[in-house]
């Protein structure tokens, strides 16, 4: 299903941030709605999704002038102090219809230009290499987190049609730790893998952050029983997997592929990236997606 692009003049972009993103000033999304439509996007179950008027993942709205407006609130926002940046809390800012209007290309130029002191960018999308250039003078300043729910692209497949493809994310992640660019995977909200998922991780990024629906869902699991993740699990005959516990065995995957500093759980995978842990060292060789 291809999404109804739709044009908005927003008031505003930069939003004061809280509840599970309080560690940052402000969120910032530069599109409404998401073309993804993953099964299980807790914000199916927030305002913006439950009175649209029109089924999630079959609009976008596209936020016209956003980067001036940016530029002019940055400036209001350095004067009350540190600015710190989650992109994008409801939206991803990669999505397809990103590729035509180029409105998180046209963000991220105002802020390479003068960096927050830390932003935050949240993708799953294999788009976001196109930007390296911009990233890369961030330095320090960003870290680039890309959803990798699952190393099984048929279980992708079943909860989240729409999204793309797990090779391809795999392969992004490669290409811009290669080239400096500070990343994580996250596997958020965590889905039935293989045992060989936490090492196909360490091989393409040196930092991740495991959540689930339970932890990660803004509700303890509330939002996730309304949306009935738990009947595709049963459909796929992996109920095992919907259980709170399942994600124990994933962290062991991931503390026998990581160093230990650099997993990190549910919100605290989400925070800005300690100074220390930096970009680390280039991961080895392996399977490009």
């Amino acid at each position: 299903m291809k999404a109804e692009v739709r044009y908005k003049q927003p008031k505003r972009l930069l939003n004061p941030a809280s509840g599970f993103l309080s560690g940052y000033t402000h969120t910032l999304n530069p599109y409404t709605g998401c073309a993804y439509a993953c099964s299980y996007c807790y914000v199916r179950r927030m305002p913006v999704g439950l009175f649209a008027g029109q089924p999630w993942g079959s609009w976008v709205d596209v936020k016209e002038g956003a980067a001036d407006l940016l530029r002019k609130e940055l400036v209001r926002a350095r004067k009350k102090g540190p600015v710190t940046i989650f992109m994008s809390s409801s939206t991803d800012p990669y999505q397809p219809a990103e590729a035509r209007e180029g409105i998180t290309r046209s963000l991220l130029e105002v802020m390479a230009d003068d960096p927050p002191d830390f932003l935050f960018l949240q993708t799953r999308s294999p788009h976001v290499t196109r930007d390296a250039d911009l990233l890369l003078r961030f330095g320090s300043r960003v870290l680039v987190s890309v959803t990798v729910e699952t190393d099984r692209d048929d279980i992708r497949r079943a909860f989240a049609p729409s999204a793309p493809p797990i090779p391809a994310r795999l392969k992004a992640l490669r290409e811009l730790t290669a080239l400096g660019v500070p990343t994580q995977a996250a596997i958020a909200p965590l889905l039935p893998c293989t045992d060989g998922f936490g090492a196909r991780l360490a091989e393409v990024t040196a930092n991740v952050c495991l959540d689930t629906f339970a932890m990660g869902d803004g509700s303890g699991g509330r939002r996730t029983e309304q949306l009935r993740i738990s009947e595709i699990h049963e459909q796929l005959g992996l109920s095992e997997w919907y259980r709170p516990e399942a994600y124990l065995h994933v962290r062991e995957q991931l503390t026998g592929a990581f160093d230990p500093g650099r997993i990190r759980i549910s919100r605290d995978g989400f925070l800005p990236l300690p100074a220390e842990a930096g970009a680390g060292d280039a991961p080895g060789g392996g399977p490009e997606g």
